[in-house]
């Protein structure tokens, strides 16, 4: 009994302690208020709102793995002569760099399943991050209020580029020295300040001996340190801002449908996690990448066959590899056209215009809404013509970064290849911007005589006329609401007197929103109603018609009747 009651005054204890506590950070931060929004906040349940938690949870392998490559890596360019496990280098020179990437790779407990646990994360977090964009712009998931967030998002992009670049270089083999010399190439194809930039990163002349120490301090703490703090403000701002979802029964623009954030998401969340990084430890035990060893240490006088970037920056490679050869000397300074508009302008206006579009948009849609129901990609046909032309673009680039590859691959001539990919980069885009957009309207086309019609059903009726035509069945409440429930902005209209920048804005409204679904449904509506109509007066003539002939037939049996009396 005495053990009881010490019991119950030992939890009356912990319980007083824990509302103490409770009421003390209440006072200094607003805790049962944040927490209680936040687990019941509703997270959508379909599967392409996963993709931005893939890429998180990529970066988190990253880091874990990160940590601990660390403790083995020696950021050092000093040349000295290799005594390590790997015999075919051994007395070789090399860095300090390459010959601690072969001790993590060949020494080190666990050391080679971690570096390419690393890498293959390091692959999936930038795609992840990619095909997370790709949804969020066909979507239209940038709108406001989310337009900031886009900025964040592909801000984070650019700098997972530049960290995964950083990374690759680290090593100091001879297909990542490849790839600085690119990039020295670059930098001096800037005009005026090229040399000083390039001279500043390198140390000196190239290829110096200061890079992988500049390199890793940013790959280790700099540009990890900015994702980390951009990733935090992209959570906060998809908390406050609130997830969008999906048309459907009872999802407008005033409130999020899905799951609770606990225990439904919190356990899939979980799940998640398990299972991007069970599949990457697979990857690193079972999938080689990046065998260094294969390479050997960076010479400056050699250039590893087949040296291809990993696949985020080989566009860069490609754009390089289809500039033909054209330079300008302009005041005692020799311009590189060849490699300042692939490797610099382009780069930049493609950036440039991912930036600037959600606001381009905004600005020839008007109104000042903030929408959280997505858009169908279908319904929205041009929007989604260029988000496949600028597909099409990058995927040439992309197959043009391996033209060598290919050429030798399937046995083809290298300049003819190099000559097709150039007709295709300037033919693609344009061909695969006219062919979504067809194929978006024909879509729409479809879904407009599904809600006006039904659905088509495997019974064929015979009208009274003779003609056939398929049954069709009223769709469900869910998938006509889910078809129907949709914005379709109009376009601008302004008058003869406005200004020029007002009358611009009108065409480009006019020509993004002209092909409205709500057009499409209008013009399905009435032709039906007027096949109906044209329906109604055949049938009425025709019982017309056969009243008068029945009459005739039975006035002329009547006579022939008679005669015979």
């Amino acid at each position: 009994m005495t053990h009881s009651r010490a019991r119950a005054a030992r939890r009356a204890a912990l319980r007083k302690a824990a509302e103490r506590g409770f009421e003390a950070a209440e006072q200094r931060l607003p805790v049962a208020a944040g927490g209680k929004a936040l687990l019941r906040k509703a997270f959508p349940e379909h599967w392409s709102f996963l993709l931005g938690e893939l890429a998180l949870y990529s970066f988190v392998v990253l880091l874990l793995t990160g940590v601990y490559l660390t403790l083995f890596f020696d950021a050092n360019m000093t040349e000295i002569r290799y005594h390590g496990a790997y015999r075919p280098l051994r007395g070789e020179l090399m860095s300090a760099a390459y010959a601690s990437t072969l001790k993590i790779s060949f020494e080190v407990r666990g050391g080679l399943l971690v570096r390419q646990v690393h890498h293959w994360a390091a692959l999936i977090f930038v795609g992840a991050i990619g095909l997370h964009m790709l949804r969020i712009f066909f979507t239209g998931a940038f709108r406001k209020p989310r337009d900031v967030n886009w900025v964040i998002g592909l801000t984070l992009f650019v700098l997972a580029l530049a960290e995964g670049f950083s990374g690759y270089s680290l090593p100091d083999d001879l297909l990542s020295g490849t790839g600085l010399r690119i990039a020295e190439g670059i930098m001096l194809s800037i005009p005026v300040v090229g040399t000083y930039i390039a001279l500043f990163v390198f140390g000196g002349q190239y290829p110096g001996h200061e890079i992988i120490d500049r390199l890793y301090p940013l790959h280790i703490l700099l540009i990890p340190g900015l994702l980390v703090g951009l990733i935090v403000v992209h959570l906060i701002l998809v908390v406050v801002l609130k997830h969008t979802h999906w048309s459907g029964p009872g999802r407008t623009d005033k409130n999020v449908v899905g799951h609770a954030m606990v225990p439904q998401f919190a356990a899939r969340s979980t799940g998640l996690f398990f299972m991007v990084a069970g599949v990457l430890a697979l990857l690193g035990a079972v999938a080689q990448i990046n065998p260094v060893w294969n390479y050997g240490p960076y010479k400056t006088h050699q250039v590893s066959t087949a040296a291809q970037p990993d696949w985020y920056v080989g566009f860069l490679e490609g754009s390089l590899r289809l500039m033909p050869p054209f330079e300008t000397t302009l005041l005692g300074h020799t311009v590189m056209w060849n490699v300042l508009v692939p490797a610099v302008i382009l780069p930049a206006l493609l950036f440039l215009v991912l930036y600037m579009y959600p606001f381009f948009e905004r600005w020839i849609t008007g109104g000042d809404e903030t929408p959280h129901v997505c858009d169908r990609p279908r319904n929205r046909p041009v929007r989604t013509a260029l988000g496949v032309a600028g597909i099409t673009f990058y995927g040439v680039l992309l197959m043009a970064g391996g033209n060598d590859v290919l050429a030798f691959t399937f046995d083809i001539s290298l300049n003819g290849l190099t000559w097709a990919f150039r007709v295709l980069l300037v033919v693609g885009p344009p061909l695969a911007y006219l062919l979504t957009k067809r194929l978006c309207l024909s879509l729409q086309q479809r879904d407009a005589e599904r809600v006006i019609e039904g659905e088509e059903t495997s019974r064929v009726r015979q009208s009274v006329e003779g003609t056939f035509s398929a049954d069709h069945e009223p769709l469900p409440q869910g998938e006509k609401f889910r078809l129907a429930a949709q914005r379709f902005p109009p376009p601008l209209e302004v008058d003869a007197a406005a200004s020029r920048p007002a009358r611009l804005r009108a065409a480009l409204s006019r020509w993004y929103y002209a092909d409205s679904p709500a057009r499409q449904w209008r013009t399905i509506d009435h032709q039906r109603e007027r096949a109906q109509t044209a329906v109604s007066g055949l049938r009425a003539e025709q019982r017309e018609g056969r009243s008068v002939s029945g009459r005739s037939a039975r006035t002329g049996k009547r006579s022939r009747t008679l005669r015979r009396r």
